[in-house]
């Protein structure tokens, strides 16, 4: 004695009966409601993440600005190594941007403009890398800069 299936499809009129029917007859306004909760969760979490990728960014550069400033501080390098040095990295990180000699030359400055303010450094977190770099470039002095990067942040 073996079992036999119906010959209905049996799962889709499982699925029917347990879900209370077809997606149509779901009140369209509450899918369009729950959509619309799902579309803010998502931007708000990409938002989320792009700041904090931003931050890891300008840490990153941060960080890189400071040994390169700590090695011309010890060993006297000059425009040759760093440029050396932007070769060596962009081999082994082919296809990454950001690591021309003029960007670490930035990054040296970034870290020199920023060291010795205790307020500056928290703010550069808040805004991209090309923020910083026309902020660090355009403005003369600090009170300037920590102008320019509040209202950055803001925006």
């Amino acid at each position: 004695m073996g079992y036999h299936l119906p010959k209905t499809n049996f799962c889709h009129q499982w699925w029917q009966n347990w879900s209370g029917g077809s997606v149509n007859e779901i009140e369209k306004s509450k899918v369009r409601e729950l959509a619309g909760e799902i579309e803010r969760l998502i931007n708000e979490r990409q938002y989320k993440a792009l700041k904090q990728m931003t931050a890891g960014t300008v840490d990153l550069y941060w960080s890189i600005g400071g040994m390169i400033c700590d090695r011309q501080e010890k060993e006297g390098w000059g425009k040759s190594v760093v440029e050396g040095l932007a070769e060596e990295l962009q081999r082994k990180f082919p296809g990454a941007q950001g690591y021309s000699a003029r960007n670490l030359w930035r990054m040296r400055n970034f870290y020199v403009t920023y060291r010795e303010n205790e307020k500056l450094p928290p703010l550069v977190a808040e805004i991209s890398w090309s923020c910083n770099v026309v902020v660090m470039e355009k403005c003369k002095d600090d009170l300037e800069r920590e102008f320019y990067l509040k209202m950055a942040a803001r925006y």
